[in-house]
């Protein structure tokens, strides 16, 4: 751990770069509390809140969140194995996803057989609670029960990017009303080795308003109601994650905004049919802020306008390249000398500025910058969440460290930066 020498951020991600190399991850723990809190109090206790671990997987950032108050979402026994590195139980882990396995069912299975259920598993159609009915069975437990939420296919038309639209009628997530009564009866029904508890939902992210997740959640309630009055253990709605971390200069409403929705939406369920226990699942909220993904220019060019190669690029950062997100870059030092201010101030000029990878859609997009110019670095914003979890060793590179940043300054290694010998 280095000696807090260094007090700013800016000068932290300098003495980072400088100590651990280039590309590299900083989590700034300050701003994570921040986030985490905000959300806490938008849904305070007695409200389930669990991290989104496909958010950002890294177990040392998995374990900060977790410190703060939430459990772990994951939706493969890759990201379970992850969150129970970061010393999250299982009793704290739930298990959603398209994509579970026949291995991802048996082992939540045989964690029940075993004495240490999940929280709950998030059934996808009734194959699956077919599949995982099944699995219980032969677990070889007398009377096994696993508690499963039913995803619910809300067909609404989220206020995002289409491909981040899971809500949508076309989505391949989640069922339908019918399909959630087929996947009841198919798990067993009460009785059955699957134990209805509710449902669960999610809308999509980086949600730019209330309206598509206030109408998924009145349908989800009015839904579990209609359950409940028939299986008393029908008590659970979990409503998803979706909120959304934009650029500064575009508006996004709040965890807080989304949360003044609920009252009135419980209000509209009679008593004896509301759900006694709702759950979230943030994760860009709570990580994304948090994030800096720090970068050495490579090349300076003028190809009709300033461009700058940077030493990273899709595979630390595919959002730009994959559905067009923009995420702001500031310049770090300046013709070798640092900056003070983040501000990048009357020298400051428009720049194309370009990852390091062999394919032309690695652009990050175009960043008003002062002049650079090679050994220069620079700060991509807004990195926390579904950078490092969505990277890869495309053109033989290995994984960026990952460094965490203290609230006094001081710099702990995550994650070391992987080596040669780790690739293929």
């Amino acid at each position: 751990m280095s000696s807090p020498t260094e007090t700013t951020l800016e000068e932290s991600l300098r003495v980072a770069a400088r100590r651990y190399g280039t590309p590299l991850f900083v989590t700034d723990l300050a701003t994570l509390d921040a986030a985490c809190g905000g959300v806490t109090a938008a849904f305070p206790d007695p409200i389930v809140r669990q991290y989104s671990v496909k958010a950002n997987d890294v177990p040392a950032v998995i374990a900060q969140v977790a410190a703060r108050g939430f459990g772990a979402n994951v939706v493969s026994r890759g990201e379970w194995a992850l969150a129970r590195r970061a010393g999250v139980p299982n009793g704290r882990i739930t298990l959603e996803g398209v994509g579970k396995t026949p291995a991802d069912l048996r082992d939540a299975a045989r964690a029940s057989a075993g004495g240490a259920s999940l929280r709950w598993i998030a059934v996808e159609s009734p194959e699956e609670a077919r599949a995982l009915a099944l699995a219980a069975r032969r677990a070889r437990k007398a009377g096994l029960q696993l508690d499963v939420l039913y995803r619910l296919n809300p067909e609404v038309t989220p206020e995002t990017h289409a491909g981040l639209a899971v809500g949508s009628g076309a989505s391949k997530f989640g069922m339908t009303e019918t399909e959630i009564g087929e996947a009841i009866e198919a798990g067993g029904g009460p009785d059955g080795p699957l134990r209805p508890r509710g449902i669960h939902l999610h809308v999509g992210s980086q949600l730019g308003a209330v309206d598509a997740w206030r109408d998924a959640v009145r349908k989800a309630l009015a839904l579990a109601a209609l359950w409940r009055g028939s299986i008393d253990t029908f008590d659970t709605v979990d409503l998803g994650g979706g909120f959304p971390v934009l650029p500064a200069d575009q508006p996004a409403p709040t965890p807080e905004r989304f949360a003044r929705e609920l009252p009135a939406l419980l209000e509209s369920v009679p008593d004896d049919r509301r759900p006694t226990r709702l759950a979230i699942e943030p994760g860009r909220a709570l990580v994304a802020r948090a994030g800096w993904l720090v970068a050495r220019v490579l090349h300076v060019r003028d190809r009709g306008g300033r461009q700058v190669v940077l030493d990273a690029g899709m595979t630390e950062l595919i959002r730009p390249a994959l559905y067009g997100a923009r995420h702001p870059i500031v310049a770090l030092t300046s013709l070798g000398e640092d900056l003070g201010p983040w501000e990048p101030g009357d020298r400051a000029e428009p720049a194309n500025v370009e990852g390091p990878i062999c394919e032309s859609t690695d652009s990050l997009g175009t960043h008003d910058l002062p002049p650079l110019r090679r050994g220069d670095l620079v700060a991509i914003a807004d990195a926390g969440a579904y950078a490092t979890s969505l990277g890869s060793s495309y053109n033989g590179r290995p994984r960026p460290p990952q460094v965490l940043r203290a609230v006094d300054g001081s710099l702990t290694v995550a994650r070391r930066r992987g080596t040669l010998a780790g690739l293929g």
